[in-house]
């Protein structure tokens, strides 16, 4: 059966748009794959570890082909078992607000636990070589206002896909969210429309 994983990037919970139009997203593709399992992985509420200590020694001890002490060990479970989480979906979906033109720090501590070389890439003298192949994503990016200048929200995710294999990422911006009520409900609105259309490419 196919299986989606839900990575909320939003504190706002009921306000968010990006949360507003990911579970339109996910209503209609659970339609469509009536058999399918929801994984939600809310950075906001999960137990993310501080990347030192023993799991920053674990990280070096593996890039450096060196056996793991009990503590690091046990202490890089933790980054497997998030890792996982992603390796087990087909298709990811990532509800990312635009903080200061990139993305809120909870969302960026969990990319930093989870991309570790052999956890979701592994790289030789070749290069990177992404271990979430056959995957698709869908980031459905919220702003405030449109941006005019140069953003660090998609393209940080884009640059993440590419680098764990993900070779199809689809984008729904929904944005002019502090503009009013009638401005945000409409953008929400169009955004919903929009990711609702890509339910048949996923």
């Amino acid at each position: 059966m196919p299986r989606l994983l839900h990575v909320i990037g939003s504190p706002r919970q009921e306000r968010s748009a990006s949360l507003d139009v990911a579970t339109a997203f996910i209503q209609a593709w659970q339609g469509k794959h009536p058999d399918a399992e929801v994984d939600t992985l809310d950075a906001w509420h999960c137990d993310l570890p501080e990347f030192d200590g023993p799991i920053l020694d674990a990280k070096y001890a593996g890039i450096q082909g060196e056996p793991l002490s009990a503590e690091q060990a046990h202490a890089w479970t933790v980054a497997k078992a998030l890792a996982q989480r992603f390796k087990a979906a087909d298709v990811l979906v990532f509800g990312v607000p635009c903080w200061n033109f990139g993305i809120p720090y909870k969302l960026k501590q969990l990319f930093d636990v989870v991309s570790q070389k052999d956890l979701l890439f592994t790289f030789d003298e070749r290069g990177l070589n992404g271990l979430l192949g056959g995957r698709q994503a869908l980031v459905i990016a919220a702003r405030g206002a449109a941006l005019d200048r140069q953003e660090h929200q998609e393209s940080y995710l884009r640059t993440w896909c590419e680098m764990v294999g993900i070779d199809r990422m689809h984008t729904v911006v929904v944005e002019k969210t502090l503009f009013g009520a009638e401005v945000d409900q409409a953008s929400r609105d169009q955004a919903k429309q929009d990711a609702v259309a890509l339910v048949a490419k996923l």
